[in-house]
């Protein structure tokens, strides 16, 4: 299985940015000697010709969107390439296995630390050892990292770019500095694969890393962690460093309220290294709602870290789940209340005003008692589990909210006017008086952002 393309690597979604999910692994089977083709199916078509030279295909699918695009890619796959391997790896891969062995085609399922074993699977087949028929593997075994691979995959020209508060838009470099996650927030994928372990990635791999990124062009650097503020001295020796060999490049990171609490006296110094701007799961207002979720912060918190950032002089961009089976259209408004109080429109994309909990197979909230009232079937094609709100109100707000914001977005719409739109519904949801429209405010905080907007 040497040749050149006999093994394709295909990632369908990674919001936004260029896959680091597909340059690691190819980056691990050429150090071992193979040479991988590479596809990226959110900016280029799917090659038919590759497919059917591949005798392995392997699909990354670490998040819910990116699945539901890679059943789909993989049916196709089986249309061109009958007899190829398919394997599918990432978060979402382990979470829906049984799925994806006996409906999608799947040979091999595997996720966390995986790119090891995904080159032992290919040392198999290429040695015509026995393989199970399906087999699964999460692993969880500390990796010696290579520095990735990307010279095959698509420009950064193609991908998410940083929108400067003037209004300048400059390529984006995307990189990790580690894996996993210490927590058990409920609604995470995360947990169910992890079980509360992370790793972390030299320091020097992340700088050759950044370098070939900013070599073709990046001025800013995402580091894509699911909290860069794990290992709090590894962050900050990240930044370091990073900031030492390219003092003009600026970043981003997303890191979780109470870290941003509890490491507070190291924003200023974040800020002057270069943090522009902070991704965090605040999720909910409601304390009751962040207590089930088992996020660590409470509301309170949420206003704590925006003050803490802000007198840092980093923007601070909150994400949220909206619709949980727990949120009331009293506190619904009352959220977008403090949207607005707290100058934070033009933070939040629009796309999140109408996000819905989405509970996969293996969720931690599966077993909670807030969720069983709430519960209904599995819904297997789909990879989650369907919930009913106990007042309809809510539920229908939800659909005519994700209706209005993504009309919204097809139009360009200003942040503003969305906004406006989503709170006249919720006022007609709760049967308030409807509220006087006004023109977008000049003088709202316009903060960085990245041009993807950010969804699972």
């Amino acid at each position: 299985m040497r040749a050149a393309g006999d093994i394709l690597l295909i990632a369908c979604y990674e919001l936004g940015h260029q896959p680091l999910a597909v340059a690691w692994p190819a980056a691990f089977l050429a150090r071992a000697g193979y040479a991988p083709t590479v596809l990226d199916l959110a900016v280029e078509p799917l090659d038919a010709e590759k497919v059917r030279r591949a005798r392995l295909v392997a699909i990354s699918v670490p998040m819910h969107t990116a699945l539901r695009l890679g059943v789909r890619v993989a049916a196709r796959v089986r249309e061109l390439n009958p007899g190829a391997r398919l394997v599918f790896y990432g978060l979402y891969a382990a979470l829906n296995a049984d799925y994806l062995t006996r409906h999608a085609g799947a040979t091999a399922v595997i996720a966390g630390e995986l790119e090891a074993e995904l080159v032992d699977l290919v040392h198999r087949l290429e040695s015509s050892l026995p393989t199970a028929s399906a087999s699964r593997a999460t692993v969880l075994d500390k990796l010696d990292f290579p520095i990735p691979s990307r010279s095959a995959l698509p420009s950064l020209k193609k991908y998410a770019h940083v929108e400067r508060p003037g209004g300048g838009l400059d390529l984006v470099a995307y990189v990790e500095a580690s894996r996993g996650c210490k927590h058990y927030c409920r609604h995470c994928p995360i947990p169910p694969v992890y079980g509360g372990r992370f790793f972390v990635v030299p320091v020097d791999v992340i700088l050759a890393d950044v370098r070939q990124q900013i070599a073709a062009g990046a001025t800013h650097v995402t580091f894509g962690d699911p909290d860069f503020l794990n290992g709090p001295g590894h962050a900050l020796a990240v930044a370091r460093a990073l900031h030492a060999e390219f003092p003009t490049v600026t970043f981003d990171f997303t890191a979780k309220i109470e870290h941003l609490l509890r490491q507070r006296h190291h924003l200023p110094e974040l800020a002057a290294l270069g943090c522009l701007f902070i991704v965090s799961a605040a999720e909910a207002l409601d304390d009751r709602v962040l207590a089930i979720l088992d996020k660590g912060h409470r509301g309170a918190d949420i206003v704590s870290a925006l003050e803490a950032t802000r007198a840092a002089g980093i923007a601070l961009r909150p994400t949220w789940v909206a619709f949980t089976p727990w949120t009331t259209l009293d506190g619904y408004r009352a959220w977008l209340d403090f949207i607005e109080s707290a100058d934070l429109i033009d933070a939040v994309d629009p796309v999140q005003y109408g996000l819905r909990l989405l509970v996969p197979p293996g969720s931690l909230l599966l077993g909670h008692e807030a969720m069983r009232p709430h519960l209904g079937a599995l819904v297997a094609e789909s990879f989650c589990y369907e919930w009913t709100h106990s007042d309809p109100r809510v539920d229908a707000l939800q659909r005519a909210v994700s209706e209005a914001v993504a009309a919204a977005a097809d139009r360009r719409e200003d942040a503003g006017l969305t906004f406006q739109t989503v709170r006249a519904l919720a006022d007609e949801a709760a049967g308030a008086a409807p509220r006087a429209v006004s023109a977008p405010a000049v003088a709202r905080r316009r903060v960085p952002r990245l041009t993807e907007s950010w969804f699972c």
